[in-house]
């Protein structure tokens, strides 16, 4: 248990770095050396999806042995914690949404509770819920105009307070949509729920994903550049469709998510059963325990450090100052988890959690 546990931790703390550089890049500014911001583009949509995908791995972690054991007290009990624990995210995800509207939390809080609803379903229900969740977007954008309630220039959503427009912005169109981002976790879930004990399955995990996570964008450049015939403007509204973006999260980039998700679990999970003793491992793994503290500091602190001393500069900040910063602040972040965890069992908003809903 400990092994997996630290591989999935170490996860963990680096999808919270990569969230950490993609949401400074998009609050302090992007401008500057197209190699920077070719590294910050890296982490676009991945780092987000890959956080995701963890907290299904999690709640596979926390039922395993009551389904396994069919425990169906215990069942219950991890059942009624979940929820409180969606409940508890979905809040503290609207409490600063006004200061981050990208917010994750609250989205999270619902992807939880649709989890809760396949907990003891079949494996294979479980990856065709997944798919049937991606494949279904499109039909709905087809449906409803997926821009509406948007700013796109300043990322503004006007409606948000209103109950149709927060519905609108949580099931369909918002940065992290209910469709089809729950997808995520579902197969996080269903990852979770594999023997990832076992060296040969996770080394498999890792090749099969990788070759398809690279399949998926060679197919989607080709197809971008067959199309739009050398076109700039063709390009860019087939981007839309056709590429890796994760606004709109159309399949391709879904797929592609869920891919790369698979693929950075299953390395560090071999890297961390490799160098276990590792002192880079055992910081990741420290860091990982404090993921949900950390992404509100980056938040609350990080943001608001640079909010604080000179706000007329927020989103006119070079790409070299937010990924610097991004790092600096990263480093920070993995120090303080390490020194914590000296005296403490869990982070502070960990332990709140777990003393809120347990």
């Amino acid at each position: 248990m400990k092994q997996r546990i630290v591989g999935i931790n170490v996860a963990r703390a680096l999808a919270v770095v990569g969230m950490i550089i993609v949401n400074f890049k998009v609050v302090f500014g992007e401008n500057g050396q197209s190699w920077v911001k070719s590294f910050a583009s890296i982490f676009d949509g991945k780092a987000a999806a890959t956080f995701v995908f963890l907290a299904g791995v999690g709640i596979a972690l926390m039922t395993n042995s009551a389904i396994k054991n069919h425990d169906q007290s215990k069942l219950k009990v991890a059942r009624i914690r979940i929820m409180k624990r969606a409940l508890f995210l979905f809040f503290v995800g609207l409490s600063y949404i006004t200061i981050w509207p990208a917010d994750i939390l609250h989205f999270y809080g619902i992807y939880m509770a649709i989890a809760v609803v396949l907990l003891t379903c079949k494996e294979k229900t479980i990856l065709i819920s997944g798919i049937c969740i991606i494949l279904a977007y499109p039909i709905i954008i087809t449906v409803l105009n997926y821009e509406t309630g948007w700013n796109f220039a300043t990322l503004e959503y006007q409606d948000f307070w209103t109950f149709k427009g927060f519905m609108r912005n949580l099931f369909f169109n918002g940065f992290h949509p209910v469709m089809p981002w729950t997808a995520f976790m579902i197969f996080g879930y269903w990852f979770g729920k594999q023997d990832v004990h076992n060296n040969k399955f996770v080394k498999k995990t890792f090749w099969m994903s990788t070759i398809i996570f690279i399949a998926i964008k060679i197919v989607s450049y080709q197809t971008i550049s067959t199309l739009s015939e050398g076109n700039q403007e063709a390009t860019l509204e087939l981007i839309e469709i056709f590429g890796t973006k994760p606004m709109p999260p159309l399949p391709i980039y879904m797929f592609s998510g869920t891919a790369i998700a698979f693929a950075i679990i299953s390395a560090c999970i071999l890297i961390s059963r490799k160098f276990e003793n590792n002192f880079i491992i055992d910081a990741l793994n420290k860091t990982g325990q404090l993921a949900f503290t950390l992404y509100v500091v980056h938040v609350v602190v990080g943001m608001g450090i640079i909010e604080v001393i000179n706000p007329t500069k927020i989103g006119k900040y070079s790409i070299e100052f937010s990924v610097g910063y991004a790092i600096v602040f990263s480093l920070l972040c993995i120090l303080f988890a390490v020194i914590w965890l000296k005296y403490k069992k869990y982070g502070p908003l960990e332990w709140v959690m777990r003393k809120i809903t347990d």
